[in-house]
């Protein structure tokens, strides 16, 4: 029997309800396919643990997570007590940077019985590949000055290894779905890293003659995926550009709190991290009527990862099939319970 040792990291507010709900979950997948089994190690990392020992994690944190095969996180922040910069520097970013997790992956998707905010939102399935380690986000930069002469300095890094890989991952995912690739760019109006951009992705797809693919400027892209979002399949972007096109995939959908990701090393030198997309929402903590959705499609993306996409599919089957029967938590329209929805999707997974 295959074991997948596991680190989970509920993390702040309800990260600490709904991982362990999408845990649950991951039981009942393995129960009901059987010849593999979950072993989760939990550890308290989060802002009630900077408060008591003035750290996210602790110095050798890395080191300690660094043989596990997956890292499923919860949710991180809590202003109230931590800033944010110090938290999601302290332990979200210092794991993604650490374990060179160099991409992010967040699908968006229409259910029947989320109500979209589109008029007719078809049936839209999309996947956005986000590069994750450079681009706008570098820390590269800073200020001079103060007062009316003040200079700010935010220089964006794009490296060929680094563009070129993001695009070969697109592509080789564009070939296991169907075969479409949307480019993001803004070479119109970004003089040197886009034309950049633009020219990496036109000496890639030449290897990949199979697929179908468009190059489309920001602006237009993010228009398009409102309007017509059912026309994209797989989407390639900067980090920057990533970050923007997924919020609206999750707005879209109908609610960004259901919305699951990614965060891949590519060569397995360390463990990939899952975590849904939502934040750690303290105005709920504690009221039992947080959604599990977004940290159970989450565990559906790292057994896929994993290469157990069967199981994969049972969960995706019982999550669809949840939300189409309407139980549903409060701020995605319905009156069920964290409990509630997590019972329904086990269910679903143990009956099919």
């Amino acid at each position: 029997m295959k074991t997948y040792h596991i680190a989970a990291i509920p993390g702040d507010g309800i990260g600490k309800e709904v991982v362990p709900a999408a845990i649950r979950v991951l039981h009942a997948a393995a129960e009901r396919h059987g010849g593999i089994r979950f072993e989760f190690t939990a550890f308290p990392w989060s802002c009630d643990y900077y408060l008591d020992q003035g750290k996210m994690m602790p110095d050798n944190g890395l080191e300690i997570l660094k043989d596990y095969e997956a890292i499923f996180l919860g949710a991180v922040g809590n202003p109230r007590l931590v800033p944010d910069h110090v938290s999601l520097w302290g332990l979200l970013l210092k794991i993604r940077r650490g374990f060179e997790q160099v991409l992010n992956i967040r699908p968006a998707k229409y259910f029947k019985g989320l109500q979209s905010p589109l008029r007719d939102p078809k049936d839209f399935d999309f996947i956005v590949v986000r590069e994750n380690s450079e681009g706008e986000y570098s820390e590269v930069g800073g200020r001079i000055h103060r007062g009316e002469d003040e200079i700010a300095i935010q220089n964006a890094i794009f490296t060929r290894k680094g563009t070129e890989r993001a695009m070969r991952y697109a592509f080789e995912l564009a070939q296991k779905r169907v075969r479409r690739l949307t480019s993001a760019t803004k070479s119109n109006g970004i003089f040197h890293t886009m034309p950049f951009w633009d020219e990496v992705f036109s000496q890639v797809k030449a290897g990949y003659p199979d697929v179908a693919v468009n190059s489309m400027h920001i602006d237009a892209l993010s228009a398009f995926l409102v309007m017509k979002p059912e026309t994209f399949d797989v989407i390639v972007a900067s980090n920057l550009f990533g970050d923007i096109l997924t919020d609206i995939g999750g707005a879209i959908m109908g609610s960004i709190g259901i919305a699951p990701s990614a965060n891949i090393n590519l060569d397995g030198k360390y463990p990939s991290m899952f975590e849904p997309v939502h934040g750690s929402a303290p105005d709920i903590a504690g009221k039992g009527i947080a959604n599990p959705i977004g940290q159970i499609w989450t565990a559906k993306m790292m057994l896929d990862h994993f290469g157990e996409t069967e199981m994969g599919e049972t969960i995706m089957d019982a999550i669809e099939w949840t939300i189409e029967k309407g139980i549903k938590t409060p701020d995605i329209g319905g009156t069920a319970t964290t409990e509630e929805v997590t019972e329904a999707v086990c269910r679903r997974i143990l009956q099919t």
